[in-house]
């Protein structure tokens, strides 16, 4: 699941895999003799069985909060209280403490952190919390805690993509935008472009159909596709199956091509080098500043379509700014597909990072080489 949008899970699917995943959860309540509500949530999966119970309180004013628990056999708890935080219109927060009394056998004792998301002067803010996001019925502290869970996980199994990548002297990219940015359209023109100069794979990520892998084979390239379901995004786990069935040559460039979308993907890691954003002209200036994560992820933005600039109000000037006040170190190239402007610089770019990453390679085979001479020097020593 992403914490971000609550994207599900077990819905992935690669070119000639199959899986089969099963999960259901149910939720009941009841009513303690002091009228306070329980609500119950058990979910099962065939591997695993948690159970978590969420329950409502009701306050004089009549706002209610949730608070989710989970648990694994029998035991008592202690409610003690809550602490809930403010925040006004001054941009102050301030907190404080809620007791709650139960007449049942149930003792709850936590300090978990609600938080109150007020509508003032037009706006309604759902990401002053801790987690940066809104998920109803889930405290604060459960996502932030979700999110350590999963990117953790991912993150282990990006370190073994990058192991990967570095054995070979594969060079990888992370190509992220929104839908219809030309991401495709210009992998394609690339692909096309390094014919002859060097080797290049495609992973592609979509939600359903393989039109953009079928796309990018009929280049010539090796291209494995991913459709991820309901996902919003490729993580790691997916791209390492990917790589499996891809058959990488050795000192190549990948291109990973993610789902359009310029929010989930840029918390997870998939092991490369450089994440790259592309950003249409026409689309909207602001947009490194609705969505920062992704710029602040990204080494290189692409300002791509830069041929219909004349025909636009865009104002490549300002986008820019934006782009790098959210991220000062941000790599700017001006490209279009149609008339190849700012290709050169583009694939001299992808040219020099393969040709650094096949120089790492060649110095951890020389730092292995002579670690085992040295091995076997020593080894020779003590057979005297």
């Amino acid at each position: 699941m992403c914490t971000t949008c609550g994207c599900g899970a077990g819905e992935t699917r690669i070119e000639g895999e199959h899986d089969h995943d099963h999960a259901h959860q149910h939720e009941h309540e009841h009513v303690a003799a002091d009228g306070t509500v329980y609500r119950h949530v058990h979910a099962h999966t065939t591997h695993s069985h948690a159970q978590g119970h969420t329950h409502v309180h009701r306050h004089a004013d009549g706002s209610e909060h949730l608070h989710e628990h989970e648990h694994t056999g029998e035991h008592g708890h202690g409610h003690e209280g809550h602490v809930h935080a403010h925040r006004h219109a001054d941009g102050t927060v301030h907190s404080h403490q809620h007791g709650h009394g139960h007449g049942d056998l149930h003792d709850y004792d936590h300090g978990e952190t609600h938080e109150h998301v007020h509508a003032e002067a037009d706006l309604i803010d759902f990401g002053t919390g801790p987690a940066g996001a809104h998920a109803p019925g889930m405290t604060q502290a459960k996502m932030v805690q979700i999110e350590r869970d999963i990117l953790s996980k991912n993150n282990d199994y990006a370190a073994g993509n990058r192991v990967r990548f570095d054995e070979l002297g594969v060079f990888a990219l992370n190509l992220v935008s929104s839908p219809g940015s030309g991401k495709t359209t210009l992998l394609i023109r690339t692909i096309e472009s390094l014919k002859g100069r060097l080797p290049v794979a495609v992973v592609e990520g979509d939600q359903q159909t393989s039109f953009d892998a079928e796309r990018i084979r009929s280049t010539g390239a090796r291209a494995i596709q991913i459709n991820t379901g309901k996902g919003c995004h490729l993580d790691a786990h997916m791209v390492g199956r990917a790589l499996d069935q891809l058959g990488l040559e050795e000192g190549s460039a990948l291109m990973i091509e993610n789902v359009g979308n310029l929010v989930c993907p840029a918390a997870f890691d998939l092991g490369e080098a450089h994440k790259v954003v592309i950003l249409s002209v026409t689309e909207g200036e602001d947009k490194p500043l609705k969505y920062p994560d992704m710029f602040r992820a990204a080494s290189v933005m692409l300002l791509n379509k830069v041929d219909l600039l004349p025909h636009l109000t865009f104002n490549a000037k300002l986008a820019i700014e934006y782009a790098r006040r959210v991220n000062p170190e941000l790599k700017v190239i001006h490209t279009s597909s149609t008339t190849g402007e700012g290709f050169d610089e583009w694939l001299a770019w992808i040219e020099q990072g393969v040709v650094a990453q096949r120089a790492r390679r060649a110095d951890s085979i020389a730092a292995m080489k002579g670690r085992i001479a040295a091995l076997e020097a020593e080894l020779a020593r003590l057979k005297r």
